[in-house]
């Protein structure tokens, strides 16, 4: 069975023993978390969430993302700014699916 959730402005498409790579949610390696917010459940489409239905999962690890770097040049002006920026992320295994 698959599920679509919601989590960090992002939709993800999730199976049971997935492991998932989603924005930072607090806790530590070994955490159970819950995603509640579950847009759709097998063939069944919620309007926006399915009622009682939840995705189970625990936290693997805390983890930083690649390093991206913002740089902004206003030509001939003589103006240029360079930015780094890593994204916290938590890998989540997904157990399993409560419709």
């Amino acid at each position: 069975m698959i599920a679509v959730i919601r989590t960090g402005g992002k939709q993800y498409t999730v199976a049971a023993d997935d492991q998932l790579t989603v924005e930072k949610i607090d806790g530590e390696a070994g955490t159970k978390v819950e995603f509640t917010d579950v847009l759709m459940v097998g063939d069944k489409i919620g309007a926006p969430v399915v009622e009682g239905a939840k995705v189970v999962g625990s936290i693997v690890k805390q983890a930083r993302g690649e390093h991206v770097i913002i740089f902004k040049k206003r030509r001939r002006q003589n103006s240029r700014r360079k930015n780094g920026h890593r994204q916290d992320l938590t890998v989540v295994k997904i157990e399993q699916i409560v419709a």
